[in-house]
């Protein structure tokens, strides 16, 4: 009897021991995947849209600076809103901040591993700070996203194709108080 019970203890050890790491495994696989999917689905607080709405006015009017203010006001009603760090990304490019216009691209791509326009953007910003290999590199993720076709690609290949911007010596030249003109 204790020799049986033995056997049964011991299969029961080898059982667990045996299909708890992939039991383990496939429950982390499925919470991931439902926390990937809830986080998809985010709506907007209609507030922070509103503000966003506000900000893309005052962008295309030329106001960068009151994009910006609407756009980061957004994001304190609605951190969770990824559009916003979208176009604080571009809000800061239009500034050549293209430092921090990569910060905000992949603030956006933590949030949205997949989202095709930060992929995109933060490419673009790549180019335009001189990193064209890097840049080079999320083309390749977008063609492997959506086929090369998608509209983010391309603009991202001309972007490539153009190359950084070429700064002049005129343009690095210091002016008669020694310092550099812009």
């Amino acid at each position: 009897m204790a020799v049986s019970r033995l056997k049964r203890r011991s299969a029961l050890q080898e059982f667990v021991m045996r299909f708890t790491p992939a039991a383990l495994a496939l429950s982390l696989l499925v919470a991931v995947s439902a926390s990937v999917g809830h986080g998809a689905t985010h709506d907007p607080d209609p507030r922070a849209a509103a503000l966003v709405a506000q900000g893309r006015s005052a962008a295309d009017a030329g106001d960068l600076q009151a994009a910006i203010d609407a756009y980061e006001s957004a994001l304190v009603i609605d951190p969770a809103f990824t559009g916003v760090y979208l176009h604080l990304a571009d809000a800061a490019r239009q500034q050549g901040l293209q430092g921090k216009a990569i910060h905000y691209y992949r603030e956006a791509l933590q949030r949205e591993p997949g989202n095709l326009a930060a992929i995109s953007g933060e490419g673009a910003a790549m180019v335009e700070k001189g990193a064209v290999t890097k840049a080079e590199r999320n083309l390749a993720q977008l063609q492997s996203l959506c086929g090369g076709a998608c509209a983010e690609a391309e603009l991202l290949a001309a972007a490539i194709a153009q190359g950084p911007p070429v700064q002049t010596a005129e343009a690095a030249l210091p002016d008669g108080d020694g310092v550099a003109q812009n």
